[in-house]
């Protein structure tokens, strides 16, 4: 271990030390502004060796504490008690967590990070008790709540379940507040069995329940940038200004080809392009230009730190938090039909089955010849005669070429081993005011499949020649799954009838997923496989997309949307006009990762959780409705389950099913009676009744009626089952058509889809 590495583990190792960030760390160590890289050079080390670790707020943690402390994430109960998720595994716990007694939580809630001290108590089944002797880290001190009044002091009850008493404010009425009004608060004091919590009150919303509050909540809550500050506009607006669509020097110029996009048809920004020549030797020359965003936002500019604080852009209903100002998003930097705009163009050579043989890259100029919407795109490639008076010669040979080379790429990556899941995406339909008067089934065809199919196969050329030329760059990662759970997935299909012999086999899992499709079995199978699966996250490290069976993996083709794919362009930009500026180190791609992985979490928790808010709102005034749902999750104290028809998922308490003991079966992810023989396992279809409805607590209770008649054990795919009967076979068969007939009516409802295209 080198020295500086051991005077950093010796000082944070001291029982008196207390979590810093680094700079103050620094501080403490006494080390000059010149001593900074090697100093972070060596906190880095540390971390990847794991004697240290740093927090979501940036934090430094040693984790070898002292005997008995365990570090890790808290979750309370509704009740007061909790449970802690340890870091690292702990040999003594046997893989499980730690029951923390309401008298011992002290003032930790949800998602805190903490150090428990173990206790010699242990509850029934053996799992260790602990009491808890700091909270480390908070995981957020802002929170939203709805405002009332109590024996003329102000009370706030935070919205969801991490806060479930009220939290003081003191005098009523501060900045303006009302009663049933929607307000921001950043806790003083969290409340703990002892005391109650007291907080300050710093935005109204507005009242509970109009138009835009729960949006705002929602941004407030997850703590997402809203507006742009100024001289990040103002810096927009200056780059916007210099852009020259007659300037083209040091670009190829593609102004002439034939260049068409495909994208939602809501869509504004534009951030990708396609086009595809066939050679006279048969092979196809694949072109896929990318808005060159880099040259509109300099690295260092205030939009580029701005940019990258953000992470990502953010997608909620009906409103965007764009991670660039729109006069560069939705301006200069978007491929907009007919106007001159800069990109990043890659070009792969393909051999007529599919095999890349070439790949070079290049920064460009190029005028899109046609916009297209997804939902134009099959007809004019399954009637190309129909569309020839709308759709020009070139444009029509392009489109039938796309779709060629599409489906021969698509075909040999799942031969390669790629899995895919077949897991429908629901998009709610809400009206001018925001409010959900529907749902449907997001579209998911063929002229989704082509864009799909060329942007992997550029995402994966950019990190081959990455690789290949040893250069350090932020990859897109996804780890193997953990053998015990692909072992409790294998088990788990075969409770359904299914067989999987070698759960480690990719090609044996999608052949698995294959067998389910159409199949009443069909959600069960997928929604446990992706629960058995890890996060895909952005790290330098080589260590491989476990999903798409390969090595080499990277996000180039939105810049406008991820910061990732920006820096990919300043690479390439550096690569073609030979600097070697923006080749970070790995310390550096570690901690960008890192960043970056969070915010698209955050993004996608926001999104789900207004969406959420939004059918919890449109349940409240259905109470009493019935509808046919699936099961989506099992646990011991009942089963939670989504509507078909609307994608709200709620919770059948076991209190509220027939007087039965039900034994719960982890593994098989089922409940089952002893007396009565009913069975309730993940992927069942049932029938529910709207019981309860809490818009604070965000919280939906369902009442079973009836299990629906194709469940996931009343009749089973014949493919995947040993010596079934003729009569089962042909039963299965019916099932299956039936099913296969339902889903294709569901995608032709025709309502207009509010969703954006997810890669």
């Amino acid at each position: 271990m080198r020295k500086l590495d051991k005077q950093i583990l010796a000082h944070v190792s001291d029982p008196a030390w207390r979590a810093v960030k680094r700079l103050a760390l620094a501080k403490q160590l006494g080390l000059k502004k010149k001593h900074l890289d090697d100093f972070h050079g060596a906190v880095d080390r540390l971390i990847a060796d794991g004697r240290i670790r740093e927090g979501r707020q940036g934090r430094l943690h040693i984790r070898s504490g002292a005997a008995g402390l365990i570090a890790g994430i808290v979750k309370r109960t509704a009740g007061g008690s909790g449970f802690l998720i340890p870091h690292d595994p702990v040999p003594s716990l046997g893989g499980s967590d730690v029951f923390i007694a309401a008298r011992d939580m002290r003032d930790a809630h949800t998602g805190d990070e903490v150090l428990v001290q173990l206790t010699g108590r242990k509850r029934s089944g053996g799992r260790r008790c602990g009491c808890i002797e700091q909270v480390l880290e908070r995981a957020r001190t802002t929170f939203v709540g709805t405002y009332f009044e109590r024996a003329g002091q102000g009370f706030v009850r935070v919205d969801g379940t991490i806060l479930v008493e009220p939290i003081h404010l003191g005098d009523p009425g501060a900045k303006g507040a009302r009663p049933n009004d929607k307000v921001v608060i950043d806790i003083l004091r969290f409340p703990s069995h002892l005391h109650t919590g007291e907080a300050v009150l710093t935005k109204v919303l507005g009242p509970r329940g109009a138009p835009g509050v729960d949006t705002a909540a929602i941004i407030h809550e997850f703590g997402l940038p809203d507006e742009f500050p100024t001289g990040v506009i103002e810096d927009a607006r200056r780059q916007a200004r210099n852009f020259d669509e007659s300037s083209l020097s040091g670009r190829r110029d593609l102004t002439q080809e034939t260049i068409i996009t495909i994208d939602p048809v809501d869509a504004r920004d534009f951030d990708d392009a396609i086009s595809l020549k066939r050679r006279r030797n048969g092979h196809w020359l694949l072109g896929v230009h990318i808005a060159d965003v880099a040259h509109f936002v300099p690295q260092g500019s205030p939009v580029d730190v701005e940019a990258k604080k953000r992470g990502n852009s953010v997608y909620l209903p009906q409103r965007v938090l764009p991670m660039l100002p729109e006069v560069i998003s939705n301006g200069v930097a978007s491929l907009q039909q007919g106007r001159v705009r800069y990109a990043k163009s890659i070009f792969i050579e393909f051999t007529p089955d599919g095999i890349p043989v070439h790949t070079e890259f290049d920064g460009t100029a190029i005028r899109v010849t046609r916009r297209f919407a997804y939902e134009e795109v099959m007809p004019v490639i399954r009637e190309p005669d129909r569309h020839r008076g709308s759709v020009g010669a070139r444009i029509l040979a392009l489109l039938g070429r796309m779709y060629a080379l599409a489906m021969i790429l698509r075909k040999r990556r799942f031969a390669r081993g790629a899995l895919e899941l077949c897991l429908p995406e629901i998009s709610i339909d809400v009206n001018d005011d925001g409010l959900v008067i529907g749902a449907h089934e997001a579209p998911h065809d063929e002229s989704h499949q082509i864009i799909e199919e060329f942007m992997l196969a550029a995402n994966i050329a950019i990190a081959r020649e990455m690789a290949d030329r040893s250069v350090p760059f932020l990859r897109r990662t996804h780890a193997d799954p953990d053998h015990p759970k692909l072992r409790a997935f294998a088990e788990f299909s075969r409770a359904l009838g299914f067989k999987l012999e070698k759960y480690q086999s990719r090609p044996d899992l999608q052949q698995l997923l294959d067998s389910a499709r159409g199949t009443p079995q069909e959600h069960a199978v997928n929604f446990a496989l992706l629960r058995s699966m890890k996060q895909a996250e952005y790290r330098p490290l080589d260590t491989g997309h476990y999903a798409l069976a390969e090595d080499d993996y990277c996000h180039f083709t939105s810049p406008i949307r991820r910061y990732p794919d920006l820096t990919l362009q300043r690479i390439i930009g550096d690569l073609t006009e030979g600097r070697r500026r923006h080749f970070t180190s790995e310390e550096e791609l570690l901690k960008l990762g890192k960043h970056c992985s969070l915010t698209e979490r955050r993004a996608e928790k926001a999104e789900r959780e207004l969406t959420r808010l939004k059918l919890l709102r449109f349940m409240s005034e259905h109470k009493g409705r019935q509808l046919d749902a699936v099961i989506t999750g099992v646990q011991s104290f009942g089963f939670f389950c989504r509507g078909l028809e609307i994608p709200a998922e709620g919770l059948v308490h076991l209190g509220t099913l027939d007087h039965d003991n039900y034994h719960f079966d982890a593994t098989a992810h089922l409940l089952s009676g002893h007396r009565d023989g009913n069975r309730f396992q993940l992927g069942d279809r049932v029938r529910v009744e709207i019981a309860r409805v809490d818009l604070d607590r965000r919280e939906l209770d369902y009442r079973f009626v009836e299990k629906s008649e194709n469940t996931a054990r009343s009749r089973t795919k014949t493919s995947t089952l040993p010596r079934q009967s003729a009569k089962r076979k042909s039963a299965a068969r019916k099932s299956a058509k039936k099913a296969t007939k339902k889903k294709k009516t569901r995608s032709k409802s025709g309502r207009t889809k509010t969703t954006r295209r997810r890669r």
